[in-house]
Order: C-alpha cells, then structure tokens, then sequence
C-alpha cells in the first residue's frame, strides 16, 4: 500500500511539474484527432482497397501445358498468402468466355482466338505474352502426309470447339486451299486422341501448346509417329500475322539418341496471360513478376529473358503490366514482402490526406490549449472581482462587520488555488493569480486602496 501511495504521489508530482499538461493538450486535439483518423480510414479503404487475397485462373485439359503453368502459379502466389484457385478448361475459347461470365480472373489464352478492338470492348486486358505454343501435327507413319494437300480424306483430330485449335487449323487448311469439310475432322481431347492415335484409330491429331505438355513430350519418343514439319513456315507468318515462326533443333529431346533426327520448322502463337481489366493493379504487378520466375528461362523455342514479354499480344496490355515491364517492379517491392510494400505504397493516400487535413488544423488546437489551461486560472479573477464588488458595496460603517466574511472568502478561493496544477510554461500567471488574492485581501483589511496606495488610519 506504501508503494502505491509514492507512486501515486510520485505520479502527480510528476504532473504538477510538467512543461505541458497531456490532460489539456488530449482533450483540445480530441475532435481534430478523430477527425483525422476519419479522414485516414475513409481514405485507405475508398481510395485504393486492399487487394483480394483469392483468384480464380482458367487453364487448359489434363496433362496440358497450360494445367501445369497453372499449377507453378498457385505455388508462387501462395508465397504471398494469395490463394489462386485453379478451374480446368477446354481451351483458350472456353477461358475466354469464363473471363467476359466473370467466372475467372485470369485466364491463358492463345494468340489469334480474338481481335483487339473485341477484346477492349469485353473489358479484358493482357498481362502479357508468357511463350509460343507451336502447333504439333502428329500423324502415323502409314498416313504417307507429305504436304497438307494430303490431309484430304484423312481423320485429323484437332479437338473440342472450345479449344483455340479448331479455329486456328481451320484457318492453317484454308491458307493451303484445303475446306476442312474434306477432313474427317475428331473433337477428342488430347488425352484420348492420343490414345486414338496410338491405336490406330485416326491418322493424326493437332496440338497447340508449349513442349513441356507430357503428351507432346512422349509423342516425340514413340515409334511409328512423326510430326510434321512446316517447312513453309515463314509464309504461314506473312498470310497469318499472330504466327511465328520457330525451330525444334535436331537432338533437343534426346541427343543421345538423336531425337528428333532433325530440325523441325514449326508455326506458333503465342500464349497470353489475359485477366479482366477490374483486376486489382497490385495484383497484375503480382502475376507479371510469377510470370517473370515461371516464363522467363530459356527453352526449346526461347531465349533467357525473351518472355514474358508485352509483345506478341492482339490484346491490349494493362497499364499496370506495361510500367512493370518498363520500369520493373514497385520500389518497395523489391525490398520488401509484397503484402507489407502494398501496405506502404497504400499509406502514401492516406499520408497526403493527413497532410491536407492536418495543415489547416494545426492553427486550431494551440489556441484551444492555451485556453483550456489559462480558463483555469481566470475563473478565479471572477470570484476576485466579486469580493471586491461586495466590498464596494457595503456602506462604510458596516464594512467592519463585513470584512471577517469576506476574508473567509479569500481564504477558500486561495486554498482552491494552491490546488491548481498547470504546466511550468504558465506558473507566472498562477503566481501572479495569487498575489491579487493577496492585494484584494490587503483591501479588504483596509491597509490598501484600490489603487495599492496604504492607507492612513
């Protein structure tokens, strides 16, 4: 109990002796501080919300190169506690129009599967292009396809609608002067017309994806199936300009056994990472740099660094993605975990909020102090003037009888006093406080005038 009571003393003397009162100072700046914190809260969730910590990516059929891509996103974005989830698709068509249901945030798509000027009406954007997807012609051995003229009569699986491959095909057979309705054309997925082409049962299929796919990778080793060469390559470019055009080198798959046993000439899109443009710009700057880890090494068809790239793309790259490209990623960003820079980069708004509603009240609140600590100390300048007043008041002959109530009075106004505590910054005031009380109680006595002159009995 002793230990309290010297803290409590300690406490207070502590308070009696401060330079600013922090009882004054909190209540004079309570409303602007509220106020302020208004400002700052309104601010942060108005002006640019949090990004959403769940997304929805569209990817491609199973075993494709797309569901794996798909699968390395999810890791990276899960580093950043940001859950990606993943909704399997036929193609590049059916993640076009789950992007415009708004059933996915982002999707892959591939090159050549819109127009610019339809995809800016749709509100999609592109976060770039991520590689090329060469179209692989497979066919048996015992089909004897020499050109695509020999395609005629032959069963081509080229795979369900909602894939980007029907499409592009279609318009491969036209470029050579081959209708389609001359095919008999398969809409397997790739798994099972691989299979089909395995069995015999259709004399070719038509993929459209990067080499790392399994399918594409076992179809390069298995005897008695060959793939196509484009050897017309850069023509397909000129006539279809969302094409390009690359190599598979002789030995690529295997150089040991010499697989392939040449070079390959091969037509390709490329493949897109294309969102709805409401995507969050902290999380398009997000997915660019994934794509950066994920699409950035060289390959089969690439060079380091080449992709992702805002190139190659009919659809029209984000702002966001276009400064990332340009400039790399967010200052703080490069220092810091994504969630913690994003939470800097936020508090600017609210910085500049504080800044423009702090300036002008900082003009108000030093004057309000000043007066709450001072309103403490004039009161009793009132109850002085009272006393004097009551003196004044009372005749001459009775002011004798009155003097002993009016003392009394001065005595319980300066015993009130003593009890103020103000910051040291006004102690001259309190100090001056009571030697008024003592000039009215010298008046009162009578030893005084009211102008301090003594007076002679």
């Amino acid at each position: 109990m002793k230990g309290k009571a010297a803290v409590k003393r300690a406490v207070t003397r502590v308070r009696q002796f401060s330079i600013v009162s922090l009882r004054d100072l909190l209540v004079a700046s309570g409303p602007t501080l509220l106020a302020v914190i208004a400002v700052a809260v309104l601010a942060y969730i108005w002006v640019d919300p949090a990004p959403p910590r769940k997304l929805t990516m569209a990817t491609g059929q199973f075993n494709s190169a797309y569901q794996e891509f798909g699968r390395q996103y999810a890791a990276i974005l899960a580093r950043d506690d940001i859950a990606l989830t993943l909704e399997p698709s036929l193609g590049s068509a059916e993640n076009l129009q789950r992007l415009l249901d708004g059933k996915a945030d982002v999707a892959f798509v591939q090159s050549g599967s819109t127009a610019d000027d339809a995809a800016e009406q749709a509100g999609l954007v592109s976060l770039g292009s991520l590689f090329t997807e060469p179209v692989w012609l497979f066919l048996r051995e015992s089909a004897k396809v020499n050109g695509l003229t020999d395609l005629k009569g032959k069963r081509i699986n080229l795979g369900p609608e909602g894939t980007g491959v029907p499409r592009l095909f279609r318009q491969v057979l036209d470029a050579n002067g081959v209708d389609a309705k001359e095919l008999t054309i398969g809409e397997l997925e790739n798994t099972p017309a691989t299979m089909a082409l395995l069995a015999g049962q259709i004399d070719g299929l038509v993929f459209s994806s990067a080499p790392e796919a399994p399918l594409i990778q076992m179809l390069l080793q298995t005897p008695g199936i060959r793939l196509f060469n484009f050897t017309q390559a850069d023509a397909y470019t000129r006539r279809l300009p969302f094409l390009t055009h690359v190599v598979l080198p002789r030995g690529i798959v295997d150089l040991g056994r010499d697989i392939p046993s040449q070079d390959y000439h091969l037509i390709a899109p490329t493949a897109t990472l294309v969102a709805r443009e409401d995507l969050h710009p902290a999380l398009v700057g997000l997915l660019v740099k994934s794509a950066g880890e994920i699409h950035g090494k060289a390959g089969w068809f690439q060079q380091q660094g080449q992709f992702p790239s805002p190139k190659y793309t009919e659809i029209p790259v984000a702002r966001e993605a276009e400064r990332y490209y340009r400039d790399g990623p967010p200052f703080l960003q490069r220092y810091m975990r994504f969630w913690l820079a994003n939470l800097a980069e936020r508090l600017w708004v609210v910085v500049v909020a504080l800044a423009a509603l702090l300036i002008p009240l900082s003009k108000v609140v030093p004057p309000i102090y000043v007066w709450r600590v001072r309103s403490r100390i004039y009161r009793w300048y009132g109850e002085l003037r009272k006393v004097e007043q009551a003196l004044e008041a009372t005749q001459m002959e009775a002011r004798e009888a009155a003097r002993d109530g009016l003392l009394v009075r001065l005595d319980e106004i300066e015993d009130s006093v003593n009890h103020i505590s103000v910051p040291l910054a006004y102690a001259e005031e309190l100090y001056r406080l009571r030697s008024h009380i003592n000039f009215v109680r010298e008046r009162v006595r009578g030893t005084i005038d009211m102008h301090g002159r003594a007076v002679t009995k």
